[in-house]
């Protein structure tokens, strides 16, 4: 056993998956984002140790700053038996305050100096934005990440409401905190809950900020107890508006990313529903240069970065990468208005050998589609190509991967 394990690292060693953004050093792409695996030493110094490149702490405050949290603050939003599809959570800002975070800062770089560590920071005036910026840095902060979307709302401009809704208030406090930094780059974090991400995002860019973290979790009333109507989480009967993470919010992720990379001239940092290496390799495809991690963390512990690391590695050689780096845009030239799209003529074809007859397909085009599927006595579906348009739809309900294509007509 031992020697096959030798074996197996001989021939398929972890590439080399550092590289430089935003002036810092990475490992390799994947960082903790602000969360609960944040807000304590122990655990990040845990995370540190098994291979993550970064971290940010916890969105945290200055002292004397109210945190009233309620619990059971987290919910979950169930998808066909797959748990965590969505996470919910009414989860504030950490209860640690500034000088907590200063230490943990001091303590995790003193320790783990090649590791990128980040701070997360929350106010309501010029003078503690400030402040908060001036002492993380000073404390050997890499990086600081603003939170202007907190879904349960921001201690801003206007309390309840996210400070990233307001182009005018984003721009003018993202500069407050740009002034207080002297060499430490600073990230602002957006909300996809705007009318247009690409004002907000251009906003950040007059504010002289270095970056932006795109975005945050989705605000949602994750569900309701049908008996009772108390939605979920309850706390005695009553709730509010969850913000929900995990796989459900990341094509949202992925469509703001894209949006601001498309259109304005500032690195990114990705984040909302990544858990998978190949899903860090989509956020950074259409503009993230790092990405950050929540969810599948708190759902399967800091393990998984033993395959975002391995995934990364497999996938880097099998497309002749020299890095990660080479990946970020790649995908932002196939991304086009509807228009612009190609016009052609395709049609559903059934691989009959590898069909298992579940009637799906069927089903989906006589109830969803075009009617352009029957079916035959062996119960193996079959194609009319004068009634089938191509619209795609018999293809993703079929549970059988590479039994239904669609093909050009000839």
């Amino acid at each position: 056993m031992e020697y096959r394990q030798l074996k197996e690292i001989e021939i398929y060693p972890l590439r080399d998956l550092s590289y430089d953004f935003l002036g810092i050093h990475f490992e390799n792409p994947f960082i903790l984002a602000a969360a609960p695996s944040t807000d304590n030493l122990t655990m990040v110094h845990r995370a540190f140790e098994m291979g993550w490149a970064g971290a940010i702490l916890k969105t945290t405050s200055v002292e004397g700053t109210r945190v009233d949290l309620a619990y059971p603050m987290m919910s979950t939003f169930d998808h066909e038996g797959r748990k965590l599809f969505g996470m919910g959570n009414i989860d504030l800002i950490s209860e640690h305050h500034i000088d907590t975070v200063e230490y943990n800062v001091r303590m995790l770089k003193k320790e783990f100096p090649e590791k990128m560590v980040a701070a997360s920071i929350m106010a309501g005036r010029k003078e503690d934005w400030q402040s908060l910026v001036e002492r993380l840095e000073k404390a050997g902060a890499d990086l600081i990440e603003c939170s202007f979307s907190c879904p349960q709302g921001n201690i801003g401009e206007d309390p309840g409401k996210m400070l990233a809704q307001s182009v005018s208030a984003t721009e003018l406090t993202a500069r407050w905190v740009k002034e207080a930094a002297k060499k430490i780059p600073v990230s602002i974090k957006i909300t996809p809950h705007v009318t247009d991400i690409v004002e907000v995002a251009r906003a950040v860019k007059r504010s002289g900020c270095d970056a932006l973290t795109a975005s945050n979790s989705i605000q949602a009333l994750m569900g309701i107890d049908i008996r009772s109507f108390a939605p979920y989480p309850s706390l005695g009967g009553k709730s509010t508006y969850s913000g929900m993470t995990g796989p459900a919010i990341k094509p949202i992720t992925l469509r703001t990313i894209a949006e601001i990379a498309r259109n304005v001239d500032i690195p990114i940092l990705g984040t909302g529903g990544a858990s998978t290496w190949s899903d860090a390799v989509e956020f950074m495809a259409v503009g993230a240069g790092v990405v950050e991690f929540c969810t599948v963390v708190m759902h399967y512990g800091f393990r998984v970065i033993d395959d975002l690391k391995s995934g990364m590695s497999h996938y880097l050689d099998e497309m002749k990468f020299s890095s990660p780096a080479a990946i970020v845009g790649k995908a932002l030239p196939n991304i086009v208005m509807h228009d612009d799209l190609p016009r052609r003529t395709v049609r559903s074809h059934i691989n009959e050998k590898l069909c298992i007859a579940c009637d799906l397909c069927y089903i989906a085009c006589r109830d969803g589609g075009h009617m352009a599927i029957d079916q035959q006595p062996s119960r193996v579906p079959d194609v009319d190509r004068e009634r089938c348009v191509g619209c795609g739809l018999c293809q993703h309900v079929c549970p059988v991967d590479g039994c239904i294509e669609m093909q050009v007509a000839v």
